[in-house]
Order: structure tokens, then C-alpha cells, then sequence
């Protein structure tokens, strides 16, 4: 296997003196659609900020690229990251200028910034919402504007937190389509929070689950919960028993 995008060594996060994680050795290939999945409180979000440089661990180390992360190039590697939430959290302005905001941050010249704008518009499938106002638009739209917004910035990895629990069924599956279309062909790899076991068979490759702060089992998705060791059988089982 080649050298980890992501390896977390130690990593503890304490807050309130409650411990919310607790991975003593965790890794992220290159390539990934990795789920994490576990009942609430278990600590998807803070192990998705913590991926993703948003929060910094009490202890520990991360390391990018085999390179171990410090201040001094920690705004580097979040740049080359992505992030959508439950939330979509648009800007006061245009769908166009909401998409544009990550790329002006980074100084990218007005010309190039157009033309990404308007090529992620068009995969994502709202090019005729781009002079509509972001507070106007519906809830898939809405979330179809925040992954545009992750994606034009072609980050190494994009970080999902739910981004279509609060969608109804037919919006969620074009848009579930639509986006694993897109990591693939991008080869982005990618970090998913779900608590939907549909969601999580269809998207992803890799699952980890997460309970009390410990990830207790990672491994290929159908073998996690085809096999779901000792820790995790009880909440992936009492999912399989809803949905049969």
C-alpha cells in the first residue's frame, strides 16, 4: 500500500475534560471514499475537523503527505482541502459568487476564476441559478451550490458532514449520483458522514465506524458490515434490522 494522504498518530481531543477522541493510529489512502459512521455523540464531526485541520487536537500528530503538520504549513494543507456541511451556510449574494468566493480567497486571476465557476455550474447542474440569490434558492439547490463551491476549488480531499440528511428521497439519490460521479472521475478522495446505511453502501468504499471517541472497526465497506467485529455489530445490526 502506498504512503498514506492522511495519517493520524495519538490523536487525542479532550474538551470540558471529556475525552472525544481517542485514535491512537488512523490512515487515509489516496483515492478513498472513506464513511465513518456511528450513533450521535460518537465524534464523526470532530474526527471530520480533525482530518480536515479545523481543530487541532489536544495530542497528537497529522501528517499530510508522509510531511507532519505544524503551523507553519497548516493553512497550506487546508487549502488543499474542501469541506460541505449539513448546513450549506451561503453567502449573501449570487449562486455564481457563492461558487467564486473559495477561488477569490485564493487570488486566482478573474479570468480563470469565471471559467471554473461556470464549468462546476454546468456538472453540478445549475447553471441557470447563477445570477439567482443563494437565500432564494430550494434545499437541493441550495446543497448543489455547496458542493460546487467544494469542488471548484479541486481539492485533494472534500469533506462531506451529512450534506443531504436534511434532503427528501428523490433529491438525495440524483445528488448522491451526481456527486459520486464526481469524486470518481476526479479521483478526489473523499471523507463521508452519514447516519444512512443506504447512503454509506452506495458512496463509499471504506468505512470506519466510530463509537465513544475510538474508531472500532475500518476496513472495506462490504466487509465492515457484512463482518462487523464485536464493538460495532450492535449498531450496524440494529441498522440491518430496519431496513429488512
Amino acid at each position: 500500500m502506498s504512503n498514506p494522504l492522511i495519517k493520524l498518530t495519538g490523536i487525542e481531543k479532550k474538551a470540558h475534560n471529556r475525552t472525544i477522541l481517542s485514535i491512537p493510529s488512523f490512515e487515509l489512502q489516496k483515492g478513498e471514499i472513506l464513511g465513518v459512521m456511528g450513533p450521535n455523540g460518537a465524534g464523526k464531526s470532530t474526527l471530520l475537523k480533525t482530518l480536515a485541520l479545523l481543530e487541532l487536537p489536544t495530542n497528537g500528530s497529522i501528517q499530510f503527505h508522509g510531511q507532519e503538520v505544524n503551523e507553519t504549513i497548516a493553512l497550506d494543507v487546508r487549502r488543499k482541502c474542501a469541506v460541505a456541511l449539513q448546513q450549506s451556510l451561503l453567502l449573501d449574494t449570487s449562486v455564481q459568487n457563492n461558487v467564486a468566493i473559495g477561488l477569490k480567497l485564493r487570488n486566482v486571476p478573474r479570468k480563470e476564476i469565471n471559467e471554473k465557476v461556470l464549468y462546476w455550474l454546468e456538472v453540478f447542474k445549475i447553471s441557470h441559478l447563477a445570477k439567482k440569490h443563494a437565500f432564494h434558492l430550494s434545499g437541493g439547490e441550495a446543497q448543489r451550490v455547496n458542493l460546487a463551491r467544494a469542488m471548484v476549488l479541486q481539492p485533494e480531499v472534500l469533506f462531506l458532514d451529512e450534506p443531504f440528511s436534511a434532503l427528501d428521497f428523490p433529491t438525495k439519490v440524483q445528488l448522491l449520483k451526481d456527486i459520486k460521479q464526481v469524486v470518481e472521475e476526479t479521483n478526489t478522495t473523499t471523507v463521508f458522514i452519514s447516519h444512512d446505511l443506504m447512503e454509506i453502501k452506495y458512496f463509499t468504499n471504506r468505512l470506519a465506524i466510530l463509537i465513544g471517541g475510538e474508531i472500532k472497526q475500518h476496513g472495506s465497506t462490504e466487509e465492515v458490515l457484512s463482518s462487523p467485529n464485536s464493538a460495532s455489530a450492535t449498531f450496524i445490526g440494529e441498522w440491518n434490522e430496519l431496513l429488512t
